[in-house]
């Protein structure tokens, strides 16, 4: 029995038949944990979604931005918006099924002394105050009034969280948290105009893996949505905030990264070129 964790596929769906052809991944045996972005932006999100659904409970899909948005548009929420390939997902003959599965996604799971999101974990939550909260909007997502709570999750406000935070402003800022930070600021300051690598902070502000004091420092996080920390590059500057992130830029012609969970911390980093001219495989250990 091994488990797995991938990072982005955006809808990717050859390399990730490849992926699992090259771990011999068997969905009666084995886990996949995938961490978010299941769709979006690549040729194949019917078939990415469908090949997902197909491994039942053998394959833990997190939800994540791009996943969320495509429920917005599914919903009348949102506009498809340029880059967008959703087309085949909106016109899928089983859209429904796609709709209720994807709704019913975890925002976080724990697993193999591994704290698993898409995008990040505010600074000022522990390991349980995170699950629980993920958990929060897992609950209003899966139940009956889940359009009015997907309704409130779009949006930039607030940017800061804090405990007594209720209703539209603490569903919008957990999501934000799990599914879009990248940067935030000592003081808990959330900002979500910047991209590009981890050196492109704005002044005062911090990958929200490296925020002084946070609170998860002890805590194994895995995450995606940050393609441009080029993990492949700047391994060894994340190892010392205990952090692992899995998005390797599949979709922008990069690679499509498993990580196989070991025993006592161990893992091995299975990549897959994304270039369907050329699917070559890497392995590398990671310690």
């Amino acid at each position: 029995m091994s488990s797995y964790m991938i990072g982005d596929v955006q809808g990717c769906d050859a390399p990730l038949a490849k992926l699992i052809e090259m771990i011999d991944f068997s969905p009666s045996r084995d886990t996949l944990y995938v961490l978010g972005d299941l769709i979006n932006r690549g040729p194949e999100n019917l078939a990415t979604l469908n090949r997902l659904i197909g491994f039942g409970t053998s394959a833990v899909c997190l939800l994540g931005n791009h996943d969320i948005h495509f429920l917005g548009i599914e919903c009348g929420l949102r506009s498809l918006k340029t880059g967008d390939t959703l087309n085949d997902v909106l016109s899928a003959w089983n859209k429904d099924e796609i709709v209720s599965w994807l709704r019913s996604r975890p925002l976080a799971v724990y697993a193999h002394e591994c704290l698993m999101v898409h995008a990040g974990v505010y600074p000022s939550w522990d390991l349980n105050t995170t699950l629980t909260l993920a958990k929060e909007i897992e609950r209003e997502l899966g139940g009956p009034d889940w359009v009015n709570c997907l309704s409130t999750l779009f949006g930039n406000t607030p940017t800061t969280w804090n405990n007594e935070l209720i209703g539209t402003d603490r569903q919008r800022a957990i999501v934000n948290a799990l599914t879009r930070m990248r940067f935030c600021s000592a003081t808990g300051e959330m900002e979500f105009a910047t991209k590009g690598p981890a050196v492109n902070a704005p002044l005062g502000y911090f990958p929200w893996f490296a925020v002084p004091g946070r609170l998860t420092q002890d805590v194994l996080i895995a995450f995606g949505h940050w393609s441009a920390l080029n993990p492949n590059d700047s391994h060894n500057s994340l190892v010392q905030y205990n952090v692992m992130s899995l998005d390797t830029g599949c979709v922008w012609g990069g690679c499509l990264t498993a990580v196989e969970l070991g025993p006592e911390n161990s893992f091995k980093k299975i990549q897959v070129n994304c270039e369907q001219s050329d699917q070559t495989i890497k392995r590398v250990k990671v310690v």
